[in-house]
């Protein structure tokens, strides 16, 4: 399945096929300097059998985890490429989660002003979310994405079989996504997690999810406003993330706990059964102060207020503009930090 984005840098497809990593070369120009971009958790088996089918490449391993997203690891990726000789007409290729694919297409968006990238997602996370949309970064000064450019991919590839080998507790991190986008945007997709078995009905989820967000990013690339709504349950994700970095909880886990003070009621009750069902956290035990601390450094704070998305129905959401305090007073009134 080809599914196409129109961005203003450009249009590029989104490849949706099992066994697609295996004649990447079919879609991807890759007659020319490919710089391969891989993590050690990643099976070396994927990065491998990308550059078996390139002209020139070169595979650079990382070590996993989103420690790695650091301006020491961006610099040596930078170096790595001068070393390589990549020039402005050769490419760079994310092959593993979103700590991968954020980290290279940020260098590929530095590198010579930008070169061009394509990402091949392995992860559920990335596969639903974080490979779309060109969004890349890395974490600086403890705060998650501070440091970031637009880059759009030229390509990426999903491959649902390099999900065979992930552990369950990674495919409920990136469903986390999953539900964050059927909460605002498809109500039909949020009841497939509440009656259906969703490691049999994975690759629909995916293909529903990566509808939605090409919605979302065809009519707002730059995140002026629609785009916020993908943002839903992160303000605060990223803010956990930022002040419990020994605490291990994968940013899906996260997205989660931030999801569930920023939901009514109504839906609160639906979708706590469903978070649980995925073993995805629904409460959290920390310093609401911290949290909060973290907030304010958050890319959406405008002076003293910040837009956060809330969900009043299954399928709908609000932007609603409020102050730091008038977050506190949520998260105290939902109880789950």
């Amino acid at each position: 399945m080809i599914i196409p984005v129109n961005t203003s840098a450009g249009k590029y497809d989104i490849v949706l096929e099992r066994g697609a990593l295996k004649h990447a070369k079919d879609y991807l120009n890759l007659e020319r300097k490919v710089f391969i971009v891989t993590d050690s958790g990643v099976p070396s088996i994927y990065a491998e059998t990308l550059c078996s089918q390139c002209k020139n490449a070169v595979i650079v391993t990382v070590p996993q985890g989103e420690t790695t997203k650091c301006a020491e690891t961006f610099l040596m990726l930078l170096q790595k490429m001068v070393e390589f000789g990549l020039t402005r007409t050769d490419c760079v290729v994310a092959v593993g989660g979103g700590v991968v694919g954020d980290l290279s297409g940020f260098a590929a968006a530095c590198y010579m002003r930008g070169v061009d990238f394509y990402n091949i997602p392995t992860t559920v996370l990335s596969q639903v979310d974080s490979s779309i949309g060109g969004k890349t970064a890395v974490d600086f000064a403890g705060y998650k994405n501070i440091i970031g450019a637009f880059h759009q991919p030229k390509a990426v590839i999903i491959d649902t079989d390099t999900l065979k080998t992930l552990p369950e507790r990674q495919i409920a991190n990136g469903l986390a996504e999953a539900v964050k986008m059927s909460l605002t945007s498809d109500a039909e997709l949020f009841s497939m997690f509440e009656r259906d078995d969703y490691l049999e009905k994975l690759e629909t989820i995916i293909e529903k999810s990566l509808y939605i967000k090409r919605s979302v990013v065809e009519q707002d690339e730059k995140e002026s406003g629609l785009r916020k709504i993908l943002n839903f349950g992160h303000t605060l994700a990223h803010a956990i993330e930022s002040v419990n970095q020994m605490e291990n909880l994968y940013h899906g886990e996260c997205v989660a706990l931030g999801m569930v003070p920023m939901c009514s009621p109504e839906v609160k009750v639906r979708l706590i059964p469903v978070l649980k069902r995925l073993n995805l956290p629904i409460s959290f035990d920390c310093e609401i102060s911290a949290v909060l601390e973290a907030v304010r450094h958050d890319k959406k704070m405008a002076g003293d207020k910040l837009t956060v998305i809330y969900v009043p129905n299954i399928g709908e959401f609000e932007m609603r503009e409020i102050t730091v305090s008038q977050l506190e007073l949520q998260l105290r009134k939902a109880g789950s930090i």
